[in-house]
C-alpha cells in the first residue's frame, strides 16, 4: 500500500493544477439556460459579471426572466445593478450546505457590501433553512422579512461557484429608492478635488482636457488620476517642459473611454486603449492582479489603485498612488556602452613587434550558455579542453537542455508507476 503513495501524490498534486487552473465564467454557465437570460444580460450591462468572474469563491443566486421584468421595468440601471449585488454571496453555497447551516441560520457578506453604498447590515443575507425542507433568503438589515425561498440548483464547480435559482429579489431598505445618478454626481473636478486630486484636477482644467472627459460621460468613462502626493515623488518629470500638445496626451493617457469597474479591470488581459491613443499603441495601458489588488503598468512605471473615488454607472474614477508616464512621451533611449579604458603600462620598443592582443574573458554580465550538470561524466575534472571543444560543449548544453528536462520527468514517472507494479 504503501508503494501506491507515489502515485496517488502525483495524481493529486496534477489534480490540484487543474482545479486552481479553472476558472468559472458566469456569462458562459448562464448561457446554457434561456430562462435567465434577462438575469445574464444585466450582469454584463452593470459589469457585475467580471467581478464574479474575479471571485475565487462565490454563490450567484440568479431569477428566472420572469422575476427580472417587474425589477428592470421599473427602476434605473444604477438600481439593478445594487440589487443583483447583493445576489451575489461572498461563499460558497450548495444545495447541501443550505440544509446544513449552524443552528439553521445564517448571516453572509454580499458584492453589494463591498460598494460601500449599504449602511449598516443592508449589504448582508439572511440564509434560513426552514421547516419542510425549504430554504429562506432575506435582508439582514433588522426587521426585514425572509421574502425569497431557494427555488432549485442550476449550476456549481466546488469550491468555485455555485448558481442557484431563488423565486424573488432579495430587497434591502432603501436600496429601491436609491437616486439615479445625476450630473452633480459627475461633477469630476469636485470628486477629484475632495479626494486629494487636486493638482490633477487643476492640470485638466487649465489644459482642457476636462471638456474631453466630461464629453465621454454618457458613453462610459473610467479615470485614473494621481492623487496630489503623486506629482511630489522624484521620479516624476518636470512636467512644465512638455509642450501644450504633450500634456494634452499625458492627461488623455490617465482616462479610458467606457465604463471599467475594479472587478473588469482585475480579469482585462488584453491592452487597455485611453483616450490619448491612437492605434500604434504607444498609448495603452496593461494591468497584473495580485487578490484584490489591481496594478496599472505603462511600460515605464506602474501604478497602483488605491481607492475608488466614483462608481456610478456608466462612470468609475479611481486614484491611483503614481503619474502615469506613456512610453511614447518618456520612455528612455538605451545608455551607449562605456569606452573600454586604455592600458596603461610600459609602451613597447620600436624595435620590439607589439604583443597579440590578447582575448578579454566574458563579462559577468553577459550571457552565456548553462554550464554542464555535475553529476555527468562530461562535468568531471579532465584534461582541459580547447576553446572550440569548450565552445561546442557549451551550444549543445543550450540544445539539449529541454529535451534533457523532459528525458528526466519521464524517467521520474516511469519509476514511480514501476514501482507501483512492482509492490
Amino acid at each position: 500500500m504503501s508503494a501506491l503513495r507515489p502515485l496517488h501524490l502525483l495524481l493529486f498534486s496534477l489534480g490540484v493544477l487543474a482545479i486552481s487552473a479553472k476558472a468559472h465564467n458566469i456569462t458562459e454557465i448562464l448561457s446554457g439556460f434561456p430562462q435567465y437570460s434577462s438575469f445574464n444580460s444585466y450582469l454584463s450591462q452593470t459589469k457585475l459579471d467580471d467581478e464574479i468572474n474575479s471571485r475565487q469563491t462565490i454563490t450567484c443566486l440568479v431569477l428566472d426572466n420572469g422575476a427580472m421584468s417587474a425589477l428592470t421595468a421599473k427602476h434605473p440601471l444604477s438600481v439593478i445593478k445594487n440589487v443583483l449585488s447583493l445576489l451575489v454571496l461572498l461563499d460558497y453555497y450548495d444545495p447541501a450546505k443550505l440544509h446544513q447551516i449552524s443552528k439553521g441560520t445564517t448571516l453572509t457578506t454580499t458584492l453589494y457590501q463591498t460598494t460601500g453604498h449599504a449602511p449598516g447590515n443592508n449589504g448582508f443575507v439572511n440564509i434560513t433553512d426552514l421547516q419542510g425542507g425549504k430554504v429562506g433568503f432575506g435582508s439582514a438589515a433588522p426587521g426585514s422579512k425572509l421574502e425569497s425561498s431557494y427555488a432549485k440548483s442550476v449550476k456549481q464547480i466546488p469550491y468555485n461557484i455555485s448558481v442557484l435559482q431563488i423565486s424573488a429579489p432579495i430587497i434591502a431598505p432603501g436600496i429601491l429608492t436609491a437616486p439615479a445618478p445625476s450630473a452633480s454626481d459627475f461633477n469630476i473636478t469636485a470628486l477629484l478635488e475632495k479626494a486629494g486630486c487636486k493638482t490633477f484636477a487643476s492640470l485638466l482644467v487649465t489644459s482642457g482636457v476636462i471638456k474631453t472627459y466630461e464629453s465621454e460621460l454618457e458613453k462610459g468613462l473610467t479615470v485614473f488620476a494621481p492623487n496630489d502626493e503623486a506629482f511630489k515623488d522624484d521620479d516624476v518629470p518636470d512636467l512644465s517642459k512638455l509642450t501644450n500638445a504633450d500634456m494634452v496626451a499625458l492627461l488623455q493617457y490617465h482616462a479610458s473611454a467606457g465604463y471599467s469597474p475594479k472587478g473588469t479591470l482585475k480579469t482585462t488581459k488584453d491592452p487597455i486603449p485611453t483616450l490619448a491613443s491612437n492605434g500604434a499603441g504607444k498609448f495603452d495601458l496593461t494591468t497584473t492582479t495580485a487578490g484584490d489588488e489591481v496594478t496599472l503598468h505603462t511600460g515605464v512605471d506602474s501604478s497602483r489603485i488605491a481607492e475608488t473615488i466614483l462608481d456610478s454607472t456608466p462612470v468609475v474614477i479611481f486614484a491611483v498612488d503614481s503619474v502615469l508616464l506613456p512610453k511614447a512621451l518618456f520612455s528612455k533611449s538605451p545608455s551607449p556602452a562605456p569606452a573600454p579604458e586604455p592600458v596603461t603600462g610600459p609602451s613597447p620598443s620600436p624595435a620590439t613587434p607589439a604583443p597579440a592582443p590578447v582575448a578579454e574573458a566574458p563579462s559577468p554580465r553577459a550571457a552565456s550558455p548553462p554550464a554542464p550538470p555535475m553529476d555527468t561524466p562530461e562535468a568531471a575534472p579532465a584534461d582541459a579542453p580547447d576553446s572550440s571543444a569548450n565552445s561546442k560543449a557549451e551550444n549543445d548544453a543550450v540544445h539539449v537542455s529541454a529535451p534533457a528536462l523532459f528525458s528526466l520527468l519521464m524517467i521520474i514517472s516511469a519509476t514511480v508507476i514501476s514501482t507501483v507494479f512492482l509492490f
